[in-house]
């Protein structure tokens, strides 16, 4: 038994100064089961704790009133691999906060008060695989290129938002998606959800509650129908109507075609007056020599 209790003894050590320094490192009311794990959920944090572990790889923040993430926050946290921000007063993302974040795999946004996913807000996160954006009440618009450089994302939730469209190059552009959920949107089923519309029926496979689960309003008499009781012909009429931005072609066509004409007809003009005056000029001259 004592050589047994003398080889013991040195582990025991290192692991009771390992947990002293775990705690040490652990910031305020929050809890570190493990080196790498940050635990403050549910603490009423109304900031970013101080003093997390650099090394850390997953650090959960839900349930909390956290306003905004700095954007330097995640500089030193490079091997941050998880990230749960859900249920906080979080009302915007600045761009470019996340785009130091290369190993983060999974991200947690929901249930927070975001108003808009602009253009760059994820940076490239390459590694993203699973994005969570659902019941964010006030989240009214997508920009096309918000997912822009997620070529590894799997997952994307964007249910249960205040979504009336959504540009289908936000998608279309993601190699990798498998699963997306857009259940519990307003949406409005005009001429500008047709695109929307024709890949939401290519990609059900993808729609986890499928095609059933999605309604829209329609914009006539605003009664609520189910995707699946509409077709392509339900948007025939769209591709028979001009969109502002084809009329404001025409307009410009119009009117740069005018332009030319007119900058044609005057230099042709020009061209020939001075013609004529050379013309004048070279019999005045032959009259003067015969003379």
């Amino acid at each position: 038994m004592l050589p047994c209790a003398r080889w013991l003894q040195p582990a025991l050590v290192f692991f009771s100064s390992a947990l002293l320094t775990w705690g040490g490192n652990c910031p305020p009311s929050c809890l570190c089961p493990d080196p790498h794990t940050v635990d403050c959920s549910g603490q009423g944090l109304t900031r970013l704790p101080d003093s997390i572990p650099l090394d850390v790889r997953r650090l959960l923040l839900s349930n909390n009133w956290i306003p905004r993430i700095p954007s330097d926050f995640l500089v030193l946290y490079s091997d941050l691999v998880y990230l749960d921000l859900r249920n906080n007063s979080l009302s915007q993302i600045e761009p470019g906060t996340l785009s130091t974040s290369s190993r983060l795999v999974f991200l947690d946004l929901g249930s927070n008060n975001l108003t808009e996913i602009s253009k760059g807000t994820f940076g490239e996160s390459r590694s993203l695989i699973k994005l969570r954006l659902g019941s964010n009440p006030y989240l009214s618009r997508v920009s096309k290129d918000a997912f822009q450089g997620l070529t590894s994302l799997r997952e994307l939730e964007l249910e249960r938002n205040a979504l009336s469209g959504l540009q289908v190059g936000a998608l279309s552009q993601l190699p990798s998606l498998r699963l997306v959920r857009l259940e519990g949107n307003p949406w409005v089923c005009n001429c500008n959800f047709a695109n929307l519309f024709t890949w939401l029926m290519e990609n059900r496979h993808k729609l986890p509650n499928g095609v059933e689960s999605l309604e829209c309003s329609l914009p006539m008499d605003g009664r609520t129908v189910a995707l699946s009781q509409l077709s392509q012909e339900s948007f025939r009429k769209c591709q028979e109507t001009l969109t502002l931005t084809d009329l404001l072609i025409i307009i410009f066509s119009g009117i740069s075609v005018s332009v030319a004409a007119i900058m044609a007809s005057f230099f042709l003009a020009s061209t020939v007056h001075c013609f004529q005056r050379w013309s004048k000029g070279s019999k005045g001259d032959d009259e003067e020599s015969e003379e």
